[in-house]
């Protein structure tokens, strides 16, 4: 469900940029998040047959931090490549093992430790070994490694929050969070909410459903069975989705090097799979 999940979340930098003439970075994201809320509580509804239970602290937590990691990452890839933007964010998901370590004591095994230095520097090869074309811009960089150090604590909290939440009532309640979020930084950077015409919806509806309520909807679930690490190798799996896709519609082609780097995290991403401890038990 992770791994599935990560594939979904890989479509997202891919909707942005085909969404920015219509709507600004952070307006996309509010769209994405409004979208999907009335699915996600239909959806609760109709499966767990009952309202949205009240959420728990770190839910709320997490939200917070998920919708200032997306306003972010939006912003950086106005100034950089997809490959550059979606890679930086994601060394995020290297700092998730460090992270549930630290603060949940779940010490990653030795073969974590290896699968992330090959993802990474597959990661780092995938970002950096493009050819110069003038897309790429210090500030992006920057802004998304900021987005990056939010990846990690949002991991680390809702896998906190899905210990006594279901995984839909947990990613209803990060959505509701990360609405209102999503309605400051759309004032804060001053874009309207609103699109010239109704298509310019259509990026945003496509946003909402495959990537939040497919993508990090599988996440969500898949964190109550996973470990918190393992989880952050398999969601680096999005650099390769979103530099294989970009390559045809964005002009941004992979050399040689790229591609490499592409395989080197396919193959973490394996490593990472095996002599993996047993799943997590948690609410369905």
């Amino acid at each position: 469900m992770v791994l599935m999940g990560g594939i979904c979340i890989g479509l997202a930098p891919i909707g942005l940029r085909l969404g920015l003439d219509d709507l600004g970075p952070q307006a996309i994201a509010f769209w994405r998040f409004a979208f999907a809320l009335p699915i996600l509580f239909v959806m609760v509804v109709l499966i767990q047959r009952r309202l949205p239970p009240k959420p728990n602290k770190f839910v709320i937590i997490a939200g917070i931090f998920f919708a200032l990691e997306l306003g972010l990452w939006h912003w950086s890839l106005t100034f950089t490549t997809v490959a550059n933007a979606t890679f930086m964010v994601n060394l995020g998901n290297i700092g998730v093992g460090l992270t549930a370590w630290i603060f949940l004591k779940e010490r990653p095994g030795w073969m974590w430790v290896i699968a992330i230095l090959i993802a990474c520097l597959g990661a780092a090869a995938l970002s950096l070994g493009g050819v110069a074309d003038g897309k790429t811009d210090l500030r992006g960089d920057l802004i998304a490694i900021a987005a990056a150090i939010g990846v990690s604590c949002y991991v680390v909290a809702a896998k906190v929050a899905r210990r006594t939440m279901g995984g839909l009532e947990a990613i209803f309640w990060l959505t509701l969070v990360e609405t209102f979020v999503a309605i400051f930084l759309v004032l804060a950077f001053r874009e309207s909410f609103l699109p010239e015409s109704l298509s310019g919806f259509i990026v945003p509806l496509f946003l909402a459903i495959v990537v939040h309520v497919g993508g990090q909807g599988l996440i969500i679930l898949g964190l109550g069975h996973t470990p918190t690490a393992i989880a952050g190798v398999l969601i680096l799996v999005q650099p390769v989705v979103a530099a294989a896709i970009s390559w045809q519609l964005f002009e941004e082609p992979l050399t040689p090097l790229q591609a490499g780097g592409g395989f080197l995290i396919l193959l973490g991403i394996l490593i990472s799979q095996r002599g993996r401890p047993a799943p997590v038990t948690a609410k369905e």
